[in-house]
Order: structure tokens, then C-alpha cells, then sequence
């Protein structure tokens, strides 16, 4: 079902709520280092700016655990917001982010103007979903736009819970991950491939049981094809390993095989004595792997492979890294894999989290159709997961 968007309701000189998700790092000074989760809710603010809303913008940051802590204040995000917008964000210094003084700020709001909420996370019945606490948010506003991607897999007060009393619509961002992701996992232009890394089976078994039924090909690179190379009988060393879930990754490739799905893992590795950049290390076969060491990446045979496929390929959603790429002698297969990604004329989507820090770091980012701004969100949409924050959102007729 189409959930309404911004676009789909009037809100001309109406005091409209929006959950944005500013849960960006900061450096001991409270710098912000990293702002794409800031600079993705500029259109969705920009565009309630053009229409003379009054912008209450709400959101979280780390985890207070319910308490107020100066160190987890949002106010650092409302001076760097006031200069991404060039115009004032009004931050709202509040402890229980609703208090009769908040209300009295957004009472007093002219159009147009935008304040920023205190962190959600200061009141323990964010996370608890509390309708009262849902309600007292919702009595600042008219309207309700869900625009925090990375928060839609919580059931939380400001992401779902608010929705029962306003009515409420999606921003631009959310909009744009749920076409984008949507369409590709529902209408890809094929051949259609999906690359999986990270470093455990058993945090995307949903996401490949889910894309078996999608996918011409399925890569499956960083610590997870250890499993799978193990399941075929190889020997792995002592690269991580789920011992749990070997007939599982048995059963997931002759799923595969049954589907005629091509599932790729690497054809060589590169193998080091211990799980630090200064180690001694080599590339190896896949059959050749030393009992004494372990798989930090995948090796030159397997990035030529990979890449022939990426090359081929119409459509790409990429979720995890190749290998150890924190360390720079272990992120070559990450780096070339996401090299591959930006030179293919392919739909690029990459799935948030590490891929996209990844994908960031290397300055490919231009070069990708979209980089998904919630990393498990993304992975529960992948899943075929309904998410919470969406589902609260009005239907369209």
C-alpha cells in the first residue's frame, strides 16, 4: 500500500512535526563529523519552509537512557542546521523536551520559522512508545512527517506512536528510500545482484532468504562467506565462524542452486597471522587456507570475479564490507568493490551502515544512484520486514 507523502496533503501556515534523524557522530568538542543524516532532511524542511509552515523538528542522539544528558544535547545539530539552511533554527533548551515552556515557544512560532526539540531520548518513554508521552508531542502540531529513514525500524513515541493522533505523511527522504529500495527489490531492471558482507551469516539470514527470491546473483564476500565456504567442505582457519549456522549456509546455497540463483564467494583470500593492520599476511585459494590464520579479505581473483559480475549488472544493492576495512591493508576488496560500483552504468543502491562509510571515505559517494541513510532500517526493508515508523503513516486513497 502507498503510504502519503509531503506532498499529498496541504500544509500552508500549519504547525507540522517532523521526526528527522540527526543521530549524526561528534568529536569531544561536540563537533559534528559526519552530517548526510543532517543534510538528507534539507529538501523535506526546505520545502515546508516554501509553504509557510511553522517547523517543529524532533529526533534523538545516542543513547541518554531516558535521562537527560548535557553531553547527548541536540544543540550542537541546531547551529549547524542554522548554517546548512542559512536561516535561524530556534533550539529549545528543554530537559523534558515538552514542557509548558516548549509549548509556549511553538505557540509563539511565526510561519515559516523552524525550532528544534530537545533530544526525544531525555524521556525514557520515547523508547517505551508511551501514547501519553506520543500525545503530548502531538498537541504541539497540526501535522505529523515522518522523515528519520534510519529510526522507521523503531516503534518508538516520535517515530510510530505520534501517528495515532495527526495525520501524518512521509517526508522526502523516507519517500525517496522507499521508491528507490522499493522499486529495486519489486521491479529491478535485471540482471539484478545483491552483495553481502559483514562479518556474521546470522544477522542477514532474513535479507537472503528474502533476496534468494529476488536476485540473478548473490555475492557474499566479507566474515560471513567463512561460513559458507566451511558448509562446502573447505577449511578455514581460524577466520570467524559460526559453527551454528554451517547447515544453514548449506541449505541457503542449495536454495539457491534450486532457484537459479548464482551465488558468488570468493575463489581466494587474504589470510593474516592475527586481527591487526600490522600483521604478517598473503593471498591465498580458497583450498589453500592455513589452519594457523585467518581471512581478513577477499583476494585479487575474487575482485576481478565480483567486478566482472558488478559490470554486467542493471541493478546493485550492495550491505556490508568485503573484509577488515578499518585496517588499511585489509579494505582493498571493499575499496574495489565499491570502485566497481561507481563506474557501473547499473542502479547503485548501497544498504547504510559500513558500506556506506565506506563508500563515503573513498569519495565514490556522487557516483551511486543512493546511499541508504538507515542502516538497519535498510536491512529490515531488504528483509521484506514491514517498519514501524512506516506502517503508522496514513495510506493513500
Amino acid at each position: 500500500m502507498m503510504k502519503k507523502s509531503i506532498e499529498d496533503i496541504s500544509i500552508d501556515g500549519k504547525i507540522v512535526l517532523v521526526r528527522c534523524d540527526f543521530n549524526v557522530p561528534m568529536d569531544e568538542q561536540g563537533n559534528i563529523t559526519d552530517d548526510r543524516r543532517i543534510r538528507s532532511a534539507l529538501p523535506t524542511i526546505r520545502y515546508l519552509q516554501k509553504h509557510q509552515a511553522k517547523i517543529v523538528l524532533m529526533s534523538h542522539l545516542g543513547r541518554p537512557k531516558g535521562n537527560p544528558d548535557k553531553k547527548y544535547s541536540l544543540e550542537p545539530v541546531s547551529k549547524h542546521l542554522s548554517l546548512l539552511l542559512g536561516s535561524e533554527v530556534l533550539f529549545s533548551e528543554d530537559d523534558l523536551v515538552v514542557s509548558d515552556k516548549t509549548k509556549k515557544n511553538v505557540k509563539e512560532m511565526k510561519k515559516g520559522e523552524i525550532v528544534l526539540l530537545e533530544n526525544m531520548r531525555f524521556r525514557k518513554e520515547e523508547t517505551e512508545n508511551d501514547p501519553d508521552f506520543s500525545k503530548e508531542l502531538s498537541s504541539l502540531g497540526e501535522i505529523f512527517v515522518n522523515d528519520a529513514f534510519g529510526s522507521a525500524h523503531r516503534a518508538h513515541a516520535s517515530t510510530a506512536g505520534i501517528a495515532e493522533f495527526l495525520p501524518s505523511v512521509s517526508g522526502y527522504l523516507i519517500k525517496k528510500e522507499l521508491d528507490i529500495i522499493g522499486s529495486a527489490l519489486e521491479n529491478p531492471e535485471r540482471p539484478f545482484t545483491a552483495i553481502l558482507g559483514g562479518a556474521k551469516v546470522s544477522d542477514k539470514i532474513g535479507v537472503i532468504r528474502n533476496l534468494l527470491n529476488k536476485v540473478d546473483t548473490l555475492i557474499i564476500g566479507g566474515g560471513m562467506a567463512y561460513t559458507f565456504l566451511k558448509a562446502k567442505g573447505y577449511e578455514v582457519g581460524k577466520s570467524i565462524l559460526e559453527e551454528d549456522k554451517i547447515q544453514l549456509a548449506k541449505s541457503l546455497y542449495d536454495e539457491a542452486k534450486a532457484k537459479n540463483v548464482k551465488l558468488l564467494l570468493p575463489e581466494d583470500v587474504v589470510v593474516a597471522e592475527e586481527f591487526k593492520n600490522e600483521t604478517k599476511f598473503k593471498c591465498v585459494q580458497k583450498d589453500k587456507i592455513p589452519s594457523d590464520l585467518m581471512g581478513l579479505d577477499i583476494g585479487s581473483q575474487t575482485i576481478d570475479m565480483f567486478r566482472e559480475e558488478i559490470l554486467q549488472s542493471k541493478t546493485i544493492i550492495w550491505n556490508g564490507p568485503m573484509g577488515v576495512f578499518e585496517m588499511t591493508n585489509f579494505a582493498k576488496g571493499t575499496e574495489a568493490i565499491a570502485k566497481a560500483l561507481a563506474e557501473s552504468t547499473a542502479v547503485t543502491i548501497i544498504g547504510g551502515g559500513d558500506s556506506a562509510a565506506a563508500v563515503e571515505q573513498m569519495g565514490f559517494a556522487d557516483k551511486m544512484t543512493h546511499i541508504s541513510t538507515g542502516g538497519g532500517a535498510s536491512l529490515e526493508f531488504l528483509e521484506g520486514i514491514e517498519l514501524p515508523g512506516v506502517a503508522a503513516l496514513d495510506d493513500k486513497e
